[in-house]
């Protein structure tokens, strides 16, 4: 029977259909019943936290993955303390020996002091070489868990969050902030720990050398630390500006590679190089400006420091030549001093990597900081076993985050028993891809509820309800890997002879059968060794792998020429046998033999029955039909 519905005229809303493959990049998810939010640029997000934060705070949220190597950092901070420590017993052999060495009975006392201090340097340079492997083992080690830890959390955020972070913005995040954290832990803060601890204990043994001339010194210590405090903040400022401006350039980068078919059809390779070149000419700037800063602020405290240790070694000469202090204690004393001023001027230099860092970090925390829109509950509820396939849409409306005032479903009930092939059909924007984008639950209905078998799907774990669908878009993913791995993505644990079956049933063997490799041949990022019919079938032989109770088609085959249509139907045919399958097609032909065709306009369900019925009714289907079967 037909069902004819009069659809609300007052209902001018429009929304664009998108490819399921388009979804998982680009749209907001919303919870079900909650306003929708403000799109916000990530970079934007990350400016809260930094005006809340200390300058070097972001720092400290690396500490659980230093704590997971805690003996090796341990071992290492061990190394660190013998190495600082032997520096710090030459100046001693320095005073002893110019005191009491430079006499004619004083040779047998120079030979064993300088057979000492080659000692001392042996354990200083084997003390140094292990800290440098285990600090820079331990950077890598951190680094990589960071990176693994963004990816996998990338991989859980709901598709929205893709709306507004761009893809080569998040590569560069995972590789050139994560890069800088690394040349801050495995060796900034390294060098820093050796340098504070070079600086107590030359300041230490500067008192006990002379107590008059270490407070010289401490007179310039002020003049040391304000400028680290303030040109600090305005290092970590530029820095994370530098990052951004380079983030920027690497996404705009990422977005021509992927397009340059697009950009060389329409001859705008001097136009894209221009932006890409003002891109990079920003991020040029940026990084001059920050690396402009901490030279600025290396210059002022190395004069600061070294024109101390100048004025001291004059206010002791005189000392020396008035007898209050031997010239081996000066000696000792401006060795120490001198210590203690490269351990500052060297640490000013790392404060400026390390901010730096700082500001790589949070931005790497800020991805690991978004929740997922989309999560399982609590306590999830099962889906029955074995599944049936049974989909209920129940008075849902949904509108996207992105256009919160226009509904893409308003009030929409349809229900597809197990085992039934239903089509939906309509013009663009009716809403057709939508009901896929809920029944994956990409998104939660504002009102309604979605089920699956009897289940409420937003009650269910979202990964649990994917394991029963199988979808072939309109325009397939195909991975930079081999065909096998490519069909084997359906189910990963699939045998190479399920594989082959699968795409034996595909009608996709004898096209992989004549690649260089067959099953091995690595295919390319996106497919580009192969025609579209031969994507569509790779996609098609992942569903049948993948023998899921609920098939989904969006237009698999709206793009095919009529030879590779022809293949292509023959094998969701294949797939379809036994299972329930929803397709949505604007090409009526292809969905003639399906139990049920649902009509759909402006987010309602409009006309339900199959082709002969609707045909008759003179309605929307009726139109399309005349117009395409009229021209064909």
């Amino acid at each position: 029977m037909i069902q004819k519905v009069r659809p609300d005229t007052k209902s001018k809303g429009t929304v664009i259909a998108l490819s399921l493959e388009a979804i998982a990049e680009s749209e907001k998810v919303i919870p079900a019943g909650r306003p929708a939010p403000k799109a916000e640029p990530l970079t934007d997000a990350a400016a809260k936290p930094a005006a809340k934060h200390g300058r070097l705070r972001p720092l400290l949220l690396l500490a659980p993955y230093v704590d997971r190597y805690r003996w090796r950092a341990t071992f290492a901070f061990v190394a660190l303390t013998v190495a600082a420590a032997t520096t710090l017993l030459v100046p001693l052999a320095v005073r002893r020996l110019i005191d009491f060495g430079f006499s004619p009975e004083g040779i047998a006392l120079i030979n064993s002091y300088f057979l000492v201090m080659v000692l001392i340097v042996a354990v200083l340079a084997m003390a140094s070489a292990a800290r440098y492997y285990l600090v820079m083992t331990i950077g890598e080690r951190i680094v990589a868990d960071l990176r693994h830890d963004v990816f996998a959390h990338l991989t859980r955020l709901s598709p929205s969050f893709f709306d507004s972070a761009r893809s080569g913005e998040l590569v560069s995040r995972l590789t050139a902030d994560t890069t800088q954290i690394k040349s801050a832990v495995g060796a900034s803060v390294s060098i820093a720990l050796r340098n504070m601890m070079l600086f107590i204990g030359a300041a230490s043994m500067m008192v006990i050398s002379s107590p008059r001339l270490s407070g010289f010194v401490l007179a310039a210590i002020p003049l040391i630390v304000l400028p680290l405090v303030g040109f600090g903040r305005w290092v970590r400022r530029l820095s994370r500006n530098a990052q951004d401006t380079l983030a920027d350039a690497s996404a705009y980068a990422s977005e021509l590679v992927s397009s340059i078919r697009t950009v060389q059809a329409y001859t705008n390779e001097g136009l894209s190089n221009a932006r890409f070149g003002r891109e990079v000419e920003q991020a040029y700037e940026a990084a001059r400006s920050s690396t402009g800063a901490r030279a600025v602020l290396t210059a002022i405290i190395i004069f600061i420091v070294f024109s101390s240790v100048v004025a001291i070694l004059w206010v002791g000469s005189h000392d020396v030549v008035s007898g209050e202090i031997s010239a081996g204690r000066l000696s000792q004393f401006v060795m120490y001093a001198a210590f203690a001023a490269a351990g500052l001027g060297q640490l000013s230099e790392v404060w400026g990597e390390v901010a730096g860092a700082s500001g790589a970090a949070e931005r790497l925390f800020e991805i690991l900081r978004v929740k997922p829109d989309i999560a399982a509950p609590a306590s999830p509820r099962a889906f029955p076993v074995p599944p049936r396939g049974d989909v209920v849409f129940d008075k849902v409306s949904f509108a996207y985050p992105m256009r919160p005032d226009t509904l893409a479903l308003d009030g929409v009930s349809l229900s597809v028993r197990a085992g039934e092939k239903v089509a939906i059909v309509g013009p663009s924007g009716a809403g057709k891809s939508t009901l896929f984008h809920l029944l994956l639950r990409f998104y939660d209905p504002s009102s309604g509820k979605v089920s699956l078998d009897g289940v409420p799907i937003a009650s269910a774990d979202p990964q649990q309800l994917r394991e029963r669908i199988a979808l072939v878009p309109q325009d397939s993913v195909i991975f930079a890997a081999t065909a096998r791995d490519n069909i084997r993505f359906g189910r990963p644990d699939a045998t190479d002879a399920e594989v082959e079956r699968a795409a034996e049933q595909a009608h996709a063997t004898e096209f992989i059968h004549r690649l260089p490799l067959g099953f091995e041949t690595q295919l390319g990022e996106r497919g580009v060794t192969l025609s579209g019919g031969q994507r569509q079938r790779i996609a098609i032989a992942r569903a049948i792998l993948r023998d899921a109770p609920l098939l989904l088609l969006d237009e698999a085959t709206s793009s095919l020429d009529a030879e590779s249509e022809t293949l292509v139907q023959t094998a969701l045919e294949e797939l379809m046998r036994h299972r329930t399958t929803v397709v949505i097609a604007h090409r009526l032909a292809t969905v003639l033999s399906c139990d049920r065709i649902v009509v759909m306009e402006q987010g309602k369900i409009i006309e339900q029955g199959t082709h002969a019925q609707l045909a008759a009714a003179g309605g929307l289907y009726a139109r399309l039909a005349r117009l395409q079967f009229e021209v064909a």
